[in-house]
């Protein structure tokens, strides 16, 4: 079985990897052949050329590469069909990988028409049911099954012509911290029995720019309630300067966690009392850690208002939408203000179980205490190869 894999940034790197343990736990004819990081590497992939490549984002980030990325989708498209796969897995990174799978679909490359008709399973679902949800019709033409992470894409995806499966958020199938190493963590940095916060303004220097003052500000208007707050700050890779300079004023100067050291973050994440966190996938980490959360993000103004037009739904925290309740209080864009936060941070270190349900019910149905992510992953490749044979 020979199976073409295609990740574009870590995140998908690490969905790869697990992946690919999965089918060679069920396999023991597997071949792995595309284009990955170091994960899917020590699991046996060969990358055409380095992810990092592709690991590029933003219209001033793309820009400059407009072309190289141009020769990269070519040039992947063609060892997609030169290998003649029994599926190939384009793993989330759409901008790349859905040009490559159009591509091999239309079985044309530089003028060039061959004959194949190779499988394509693209893991994880487009956000249609945040914005632009015309993304999945267009998707379908090229795309023959979906592999969701979320339990309410299926129905999505079906509608718009394409197999899909939900086979579990990779956040149940991460470590997580245990009461003695939050314990030990307060004890590491002289906390006692003091509120903690975990503050999380994001991972790159535009959000850090915009939320660590605000978020400063915040915690200072929480502190004259509580004198002794204590404050964690995990520091994304390549930013420590950035955040080390930009939360010098705050007034109670955070214990920064470096990068390299992920088992103080995931203490650090367990031992809080409440996190301020920016808005994304952090919210389900907090929830496996059982940490109650406000959530505050804002981007500049163009961007505000083009997702305000464009936005579909109530809420964009994970929690929210997957417990279906409105556990988590959010403050977004013209909201995202100290005053208006400040409130809601008290109001969790007051009430810290307010939001354990909903947390609970989000993990259940992400697939916590059920099979590996990357196993039903697995599973569900293996049944579309199957499927196409017998077609």
């Amino acid at each position: 079985m020979k199976v073409f894999l295609i990740a574009g940034e870590p995140s998908g790197d690490k969905l790869g990897a697990a992946l690919m343990e999965g089918l060679s736990s069920l396999r023991d004819d597997i071949e792995f052949i595309g284009v990955g990081g170091a994960a899917m590497q020590a699991q046996g992939l060969t990358s055409l050329f380095p992810m990092s490549d592709l690991s590029v984002m933003g219209i001033a980030e793309v820009a400059p590469k407009y072309f190289h990325l141009k020769r990269r989708i070519r040039e992947t498209a063609k060892a997609v069909i030169d290998a003649d796969p029994d599926v190939l897995v384009t793993i989330d990174s759409p901008d790349f990988c859905l040009r490559v799978a159009k591509i091999v679909k239309q079985d044309e490359v530089e003028g060039q028409t061959f004959g194949h008709d190779i499988p394509v399973v693209h893991y994880v679902a487009p956000s249609v049911w945040a914005w632009r949800p015309k993304r999945a019709d267009k998707m379908a033409q090229w795309v023959d099954h979906v592999l969701a992470l979320l339990p309410f894409e299926p129905p999505l995806m079906t509608a718009a012509g394409m197999g899909c499966d939900f086979v579990g958020h990779p956040v149940v199938a991460e470590p997580v911290a245990t009461d003695a190493e939050a314990q030990a963590f307060r004890e590491q940095h002289q906390i006692g029995a003091a509120p903690l916060v975990l503050a999380l303004p994001g991972s790159r220097q535009g959000e850090i720019a915009r939320l660590a003052p605000r978020f400063g500000e915040t915690l200072a208007r929480v502190q004259r309630e509580h004198p002794d707050l204590r404050v964690a700050l995990p520091v994304a890779q390549g930013v420590e300067d950035q955040v080390r300079a930009q939360t010098a004023t705050w007034t109670s100067p955070p214990i920064l966690i470096p990068a390299d050291q992920p088992d103080q973050k995931r203490a650090a994440f367990r031992a809080a009392d409440v996190a301020l966190a920016a808005s994304g996938t952090v919210s389900l980490e907090l929830a496996a850690a059982g940490t109650p959360m406000v959530i505050a993000y804002d981007m500049n103004w163009l961007s505000r208002l083009m997702i305000g037009w464009l936005l579909q739904i109530d809420t964009v925290t994970l929690v929210n939408l997957v417990s279906e309740t409105r556990a988590v209080p959010e403050f977004l864009g013209k909201a995202c203000q100290p005053a208006r936060i400040a409130p809601a941070v008290l109001a969790m270190l007051a009430d810290p179980t307010a939001q354990h349900a909903a947390m609970q019910v989000t993990m259940a149905r992400l697939g916590q205490g059920g099979e590996a992510p990357g196993l039903r992953a697995a599973r569900a490749v293996v049944d579309v190869v199957a499927r196409s044979k017998a077609d």
